[in-house]
């Protein structure tokens, strides 16, 4: 996969001397499989006055970083769709390919710890003026009729036993280290598995979105839904049966439980000792 970056530019509840907001850019590497050590990760953060917040002041700041890191990154991942504009061009004018991702982990968790202990010690910290992120749902699509299951199923593997992911025979795929998650080795993971006869094509169109979370809709129709991007979605099975629907209210029971980790596996039958498609997931809540 590469080095890929995770990026936010975004006012923080901080206010200069004159009382105008204070921006700030951070970007830190994604850390790919289970067993990145996140410490020795790369990480830089630059503070931006509001008279400069445009994208030459940013294209100058990812220069700058990218000329500190020990590898220069293959793509960027955002997750703010108010900076999509700003960032993409930012980011085309390094030569650096950028798009709107939920798949921003480390920068999450960052941010959360830059909040409580960074923030706070600023001169002009303004408590409760933190930016939400919101999205707007979008109605969901159904999957080309070439990369339909033909069975799926809800499973659960221990934390423990998702650690070895990085050892696993996978074609298509992405992890994250638990520790983000700081889940107990015993803390089962629910994971949907989906067979299909074409299950290499199916985890190669998948490996082309950027993969956000299995979810179980109620209404207007019982269904499940495969978030992609910021607000794309993708009808992954509709759930016309009271069993289904008990074991999709499990599967949601067990993912919050888990603090909304889950995966989502492609294998072309349940036989089989490989995988497609493995992704480990993480949903996003406002």
């Amino acid at each position: 996969m590469g080095t890929v970056w995770e990026l936010d530019f975004y006012s923080r509840p901080i206010l200069d001397e004159k009382g105008k907001k204070i921006w700030e850019l951070l970007i830190c590497e994604s850390p790919i499989g289970v067993t990145s050590q996140i410490d020795s990760l790369f990480r830089y953060a630059q503070y931006c006055p509001s008279t400069q917040v445009n994208s030459n002041w940013l294209k100058v700041a990812i220069a700058e970083a990218i000329a500190q890191a020990p590898h220069p990154p293959d793509k960027i991942r955002f997750f703010r769709q108010a900076m999509n504009n700003m960032i993409i061009k930012a980011c085309d004018e390094v030569g650096i390919s950028a798009q709107l991702s939920l798949r921003t982990f480390a920068l999450n968790l960052w941010l959360q710890q830059r909040m409580q202990e960074v923030y706070p010690e600023h001169p002009g910290y303004q408590p409760g003026v933190a930016a939400a992120v919101a999205f707007a749902p979008t109605n969901p699509q159904p999957l080309p009729d070439a990369l339909i299951g033909e069975k799926w199923q809800f499973v659960t593997l221990e934390a423990s036993t998702l650690a070895e992911m990085d050892d696993w025979e996978i074609d298509f795929g992405e992890a994250f280290p638990l520790n983000l998650a700081q889940l107990e080795p015993t803390m089962p993971v629910p994971g949907l598995l989906i067979f299909s006869s074409r299950a290499k094509a199916l985890a190669a169109w998948m490996s082309g979105l950027e993969l956000a979370c299995v979810k179980f809709e109620r209404e207007p129709t019982a269904r499940l839904l495969l978030e992609t991007g910021i607000d794309d979605r993708w009808i992954l099975a509709p759930l016309s049966t009271t069993q289904t629907q008990a074991e999709a209210e499990g599967f949601e029971a067990t993912k919050q439980k888990a603090r909304r980790i889950h995966f989502l596996a492609v294998q072309s039958n349940p036989q089989s000792e490989t995988f497609a498609g493995f992704w480990l997931l993480q949903e996003v809540t406002n």
